[in-house]
């Protein structure tokens, strides 16, 4: 069983926990256009890396000295469940080893809560909380990521969900209200955290031929914070990485 990924390395506590091996894996269910890694969204381009999984596990072991601070594994994407049974298979073979293990997903794989038990961390992204609006950006529904998100709340996972926030796409008041009033049943079970809209992936597009669609999309002054002021409002614990 194969795992193809476009880029790993080290990274600290910006993927979760400590010093990390981050992987990002190739391939993505959604399109969204502010997309920050276009590169990882279509599987098999040039450059991409295919190795079995025991190969992948075996470099994830001999990292082990550099998992400090409570560091491990982190993988991300592209869409990291788009590989879902190389990556669950992964996963096993490294969490028996005791390696700290994080999954940052956009909660749209309908068999996610059969990897929770893997998981030390879940990451989800939380994009909008209307679902003809996430539709229409990510082009996936919302009522899977809420139903994995419940499903992960219920279970002994540790869980951060991360909203990017976009001027002009969920920055309005209802949207800022439905984000708190949904996210609200996660009080005192998951971390939030708001993600404030940049153009870290505008060049990449541009590189890969494609045209970059976002266009005034900064957030005004003080938007994230009154998002953020609103959710702890209701009991959430909200962290800044």
């Amino acid at each position: 069983m194969m795992i193809e990924y476009f880029q790993k390395g080290f990274n600290y506590h910006q993927d979760g926990p400590g010093n990390r091996l981050v992987y990002h894996l190739a391939g993505c269910n959604m399109r969204c256009p502010w997309c920050s890694n276009p590169e990882g969204v279509a599987a098999g381009r040039p450059g991409n890396r295919r190795e079995d999984v025991e190969r992948v596990a075996q470099a994830v072991l001999a990292a082990r000295p550099m998992f400090f601070d409570g560091g491990g594994l982190t993988l991300t994407g592209g869409e990291a469940t788009c590989q879902f049974d190389a990556v669950s298979a992964l996963l096993l073979r490294v969490s028996a080893e005791g390696i700290h293990t994080v999954l940052e997903t956009n909660a749209t794989h309908p068999r996610l809560p059969r990897m929770l038990p893997l998981l030390n961390l879940l990451i989800a992204d939380f994009k909008h909380p209307d679902g003809g609006m996430h539709l229409r950006y990510t082009g996936m529904s919302v009522d899977t990521v809420k139903a994995n998100l419940e499903s992960a709340a219920a279970s002994s996972v540790e869980m951060l969900i991360r909203i990017p926030l976009i001027h002009g796409v969920n920055d309005g008041d209802a949207a800022l209200s439905g984000f708190s009033e949904y996210l609200a049943r996660f009080a005192g079970r998951a971390r939030v955290e708001v993600l404030r809209y940049h153009e870290y992936g505008r060049d990449k597009w541009a590189a890969l031929g494609l045209k970059y669609r976002m266009e005034d999309a900064f957030l005004p002054a003080g938007r994230a914070e009154a998002l953020e002021e609103m959710l702890a409002a209701r009991g959430l614990f909200i962290v800044r990485t």
